[in-house]
């Protein structure tokens, strides 16, 4: 949170027992706009919401957490919680509403990920990417924020991350040993793809990637997440694409062999013009 919230004010609300040990915790980016408190997800963060002690009183535990959010007042409250929480006691007042990523659920066995996928379009631009391109995992979070930026200018858009945001994320996730940064090189050593994943034990999360904004090579986005899956199996679980709610992303990871995995994101808001304001949807 303090990685992607830096310069920003967060939160946490706390639920606890008798004897003082938390039960439940939500972590939330909060501020204000025209005197008006706001709760929203950071960038960045696919997933917040609610973490409940596993053995205690799940409902209970949502309940009073949602109430300590009603409790703030927020002219705008918006978050969507993880796949993993199913439990909504409490949050009523709340618009839930549905959503879908896409997941790769085991890591453990490569050669049945391999397997699944599509054979005649991502297997082939792998195939073919291996023969051109070469793993370069020593490329600096300062020369990724740069490429970054670079591929969105070629695209006719400015980079809606600041420069120091991505630096600071991905410095912080690889020096926890929860990030990956890996990119691939054309034979003069050309920067070609780079792709960012932070994860925890449970999962990884496809969070960034840029192309050469020109001439990038045919199939280096399909051979950078096959590579990525290779580093990553035996550190988590599962390989979380991120998205999408758009049908042509949704198909590009339906042919790694993902599933769709709901999840909930919960809205109430007291006043409407601040969600224009905000930029929310």
């Amino acid at each position: 949170m303090e990685a992607v919230c830096h310069g920003k004010e967060w939160d946490l609300l706390l639920s606890t027992d008798a004897d003082g040990r938390v039960e439940a915790a939500m972590p939330y980016l909060t501020g204000r706009r025209y005197g008006l408190r706001y709760v929203l997800q950071p960038q960045l963060t696919q997933y917040n919401g609610p973490w409940i002690r596993p053995g205690t009183d799940t409902a209970a535990s949502s309940r009073r957490l949602a109430a300590a959010v009603c409790d703030m007042h927020p002219a705008l409250f918006q978050q969507s919680f993880a796949p993993s929480v199913t439990c909504f006691d409490g949050w009523e007042r709340f618009t839930r509403t549905e959503r879908v990523t896409y997941r790769i659920e085991d890591l453990s066995d490569l050669q049945r990920v391999y397997d699944g996928f599509d054979k005649s379009r991502r297997q082939r631009q792998i195939r073919r990417a291996e023969r051109l391109l070469t793993l370069d995992e020593t490329l600096s979070a300062e020369a990724f924020a740069d490429f970054h930026a670079a591929y969105w200018r070629s695209r006719g858009q400015q980079d809606l991350l600041p420069h120091d945001f991505i630096v600071r994320v991905v410095e912080t996730a690889c020096r926890r040993q929860q990030g990956l940064l890996l990119a691939l090189r054309d034979g003069e050593g050309e920067l070609q793809a780079a792709r960012f994943v932070a994860y925890d034990d449970h999962s990884a999360y496809s969070l960034l990637s840029a192309l050469h904004p020109v001439h990038h090579a045919n199939g280096a986005s399909a051979l950078l997440f096959w590579r990525m899956m290779q580093r990553l199996s035996g550190h988590t679980r599962s390989f979380d694409f991120e998205g999408s709610m758009d049908p042509g992303i949704a198909l590009s990871y339906s042919l790694y062999g993902a599933q769709p995995v709901r999840y909930s994101r919960l809205t109430r808001c007291r006043v409407p013009f601040l969600t224009r304001m905000l930029h929310i949807n």
